[in-house]
């Protein structure tokens, strides 16, 4: 019986010395490892169909679903320049817009505001009874918090978007390839490179040649 228990005793002594030395793996993550990046293809589309390709010059801003403005940061110059490279890396030859690409890519920065409620009950009930309104000139008053506070939290994303320009119908464009990059560093213009990169490098389709 006391070999069991001391077996016991010894095990967790183990595993407790094991978990105090396990690092967190997100805290060793570099800001490219912590990004998320996605991406979606038209299934029916052969993308060594096209040759030439087009970007556009600025950059639309979008908040909560609303396209707030066209701009042009030294970020969004970063995203169009890696965009260009990628594709011609791959085979496509880059034309002017009124040179009839084959293909036409737009860039989208995507701003999502979410609000919410928080309570602060104990908070105020904990915290909220050193101030002394004798000092603001109140003698006699309590005090008073509302019970509850309001937040914010804004999250964006970088959206690249690939038209069919080659085969249109109608007055439709049709989607055929989307790229997002979301997470830390997403806007500054030093990752935009690797950015763009990360979301070809799980396109191998996307190819000429």
């Amino acid at each position: 019986m006391k070999a069991t228990v001391l077996t016991i005793i010894s095990s967790v002594m183990v595993i407790m010395m094991y978990s105090s030395c396990t690092k967190e793996p997100l805290n060793n993550l570099t800001s490219d490892e912590a990004r998320i990046y996605i991406t979606n293809r038209n299934d029916s589309v052969s993308f060594n169909a096209y040759n030439t390709f087009s970007v556009s010059d600025s950059v639309a801003v979008i908040s909560n679903n609303q396209l707030v403005k066209k701009a042009l940061t030294d970020v969004d110059t970063a995203y169009i320049s890696a965009i260009k490279a990628q594709m011609q890396a791959r085979g496509y030859t880059l034309v002017a817009h009124d040179g009839h690409p084959d293909l036409g890519i737009n860039v989208s920065r995507i701003y999502n505001t979410y609000t919410g409620i928080v309570s602060y009950n104990d908070y105020w009930g904990y915290y909220g009874g050193y101030w002394d309104p004798y000092y603001w000139g109140y003698p006699g008053y309590g005090y008073y918090f509302p019970s509850y506070g309001v937040y914010q939290i804004t999250d964006g994303a970088v959206s690249i978007d690939m038209l069919d320009l080659k085969n249109t119908t109608g007055k439709a464009l049709k989607g055929i390839w989307t790229g997002l990059v979301r997470g830390a560093g997403t806007f500054n213009s030093a990752n935009a490179a690797s950015s763009v990169q990360a979301l070809f490098a799980q396109s191998t389709y996307l190819q000429k040649n």
